[in-house]
Parts: C-alpha cells; structure tokens; sequence
C-alpha cells in the first residue's frame, strides 16, 4: 500500500501526478488526509480514500509527502507525519516533494543522506546533502523532489523503485508517446 498524505493547502500536482502514475503501475494507492477531503493551494478539493489517522503508516510500501504550502506545514503539524520516523524504523519508503523535504529533515529522516527540495528550503534539509542539480534524488528508502515542475519525474521515479525500471519506463514511454504523438515536440505558430 502506498498513501499520499494531503493537508489544506498541498500542492496538487504533486499528489496527483505520482497517485495518477503509480495506479497506471498497477501499485495500490490511498490519498490520506484529516475529516476525508482537503483543498490544494489552487483551490482544487480532493476526496481522500482514508482518513491520515487510519494510515498503517508502518505497514505500508511508501509514504508520499506532497508540498505546497501552507500544506507541507500542515502536514508537519500532522501526528500521523509526526509518526512517520517509526515507519522508517520498519523500513518504509518515504519521498517528498517541494517544500516537504523539510518535514523529513526536521524529523531527523535525511542525516546522512542526499536530498533536493524546492529552492529556499535548503537550510531545513538538516542532516542531509543538499543535491543543487538534479530533479529527483533517491538515497536508500528516501526519495525527494525538487518541486511541482518536477512532479512526473518524481512519480516516475516511485514507481521504478516499486515495480522496477523497466516498468516505469515503459509506462513513461507509453504516456509520453500518448501526449505528443510522432513529432515529439510542442509546436507555436
């Protein structure tokens, strides 16, 4: 099981692109958030499979922390994402995404560890190695994005660590190929 944590003011294509992406991988995924719904930072409602107090957390596959803000303070304030380092402790994957990085730096997940987040937050990444030039970065069970542009690699990403790179690159391929036909290429006359 994986579960994508959201709190009133997440960013919403970074939770639904890797919930969109892992479904079409065949993963089970359940969006999490406290009173069954929250509302993204562009006003976008979402419904929630489960509410955050009923994640097994620590039996899951993956937890997946959207940013945005002020969702990813939200999120911190969560007792659910508080827990989040006795998931670790099992060995649960854990990725997050923009400004959440900082929920995992705070809750002492990144030392020792190389990690990317939204530019700014750099300073909250305690513990970790601060990745400047990539968009996603994977070092062991943790997984973090840079940010909302990079919310497909990011799921991508999830889903070659979870069904293998072959899979997630022929799904890639597949919806890449699906989005710009022959020409691959955007087109402005």
């Amino acid at each position: 099981m994986v579960y994508i944590c959201l709190a009133n003011g997440f960013e919403e294509v970074e939770a639904l692109a890797p919930a969109d992406i892992l479904r079409r991988a065949g993963v089970e995924v359940k969006l999490a958030a406290r009173g069954g719904s929250a509302t993204g930072s562009h006003g976008i409602t979402v419904t929630a499979d489960c509410d955050i107090a009923d994640m097994d957390a620590e039996h899951a596959e993956l937890v997946i922390l959207p940013g945005g803000l002020p969702g990813a303070h939200n999120l911190f304030a969560d007792p659910a994402v508080q827990a989040l380092p006795k998931a670790a402790e099992k060995g649960v994957r854990i990725a997050a995404i923009c400004a959440a990085p900082y929920i995992l730096g705070r809750l002492g997940l990144l030392e020792g560890k190389k990690a990317v987040c939204y530019p700014g937050f750099e300073g909250e990444l305690r513990g970790a190695t601060v990745v400047r030039d990539a968009a996603v970065v994977t070092d062991g069970l943790i997984t973090t994005g840079r940010g909302a542009g990079a919310a497909l690699d990011f799921g991508f990403e999830l889903a070659a660590l979870l069904k293998g790179d072959e899979a997630a690159a022929n799904l890639r391929a597949g919806m890449y190929a699906a989005s710009v036909g022959a020409a691959g290429a955007t087109i402005r006359v």
